[in-house]
């Protein structure tokens, strides 16, 4: 999940520097590049993350608080609020990949309710298949115009850790092919088979 080559160099783009608040301005300087933006997200991801999850960790955060689109909204608005306009906020226009924005709520609320009342009742899934399957299914309904992948990774983390019972405690380890990782995405819309994907994605001791 690293930056392709050469893209840090490039400074940021006007219709992205449009949407990037005043505080991200102040932070970034008159002339930001790709890489100052992405090392200012990374930063923030990495303080947000550390709060949430121990956040779990202590029980203050339960699955049923993670498993909401309200939930969702506001890990997003966490991450991205201090630096993009669109933070928080449900994408409202088309896009070649996810549902249509008139869809997006219902279905992101009935697809979180349903992975929730499957995770309760059944069997299907076990601890490291239940976080893949949220992320899986929140990516491909894309609920914001960007930040879609680190926000349900972050939420596919929260999700596993807040059903796991023995220690010690595992995360996933996000450093994968992402060539075949965006295969195995496309293969669960096509399949809504879980099981390679959380199988490809390897986990880790939570530090």
């Amino acid at each position: 999940m690293d930056l392709s080559p050469g893209y840090g160099e490039t400074p940021v783009a006007p219709d992205d520097l449009d949407a990037l608040t005043a505080l991200a301005r102040d932070l970034l300087g008159d002339d930001p590049t790709n890489a100052t933006l992405y090392d200012l997200e990374q930063a923030v991801l990495s303080d947000v993350s550390e709060r949430e999850l121990n956040a779990v960790i202590e029980g203050d955060l339960t699955l049923d608080d993670l498993l909401t689109d309200r939930y969702l909204r506001s890990l997003h608005a966490a991450l991205y609020g201090d630096i993009w306009t669109w933070a928080g906020r449900f994408r409202t226009r088309e896009l070649n990949i996810g549902v249509a924005p008139t869809q997006l709520s219902t279905q992101l609320r009935e697809s979180l309710d349903t992975i929730r009342y499957r995770w309760t009742h059944t069997s299907d899934w076990n601890a490291r298949q239940l976080g893949i399957v949220v992320h899986a299914e929140t990516v491909r309904i894309h609920p914001f115009i960007d930040g879609n992948g680190r926000t349900t990774r972050l939420l596919a983390d929260l999700t596993f850790l807040a059903t796991q019972e023995a220690e010690p405690l595992q995360t996933y380890d996000w450093r994968i092919d992402k060539t075949q990782y965006i295969a195995l995405l496309r293969e669960y819309d096509q399949e809504r088979d879980i099981t390679a994907l959380a199988a490809f994605v390897p986990t880790t001791a939570l530090s």
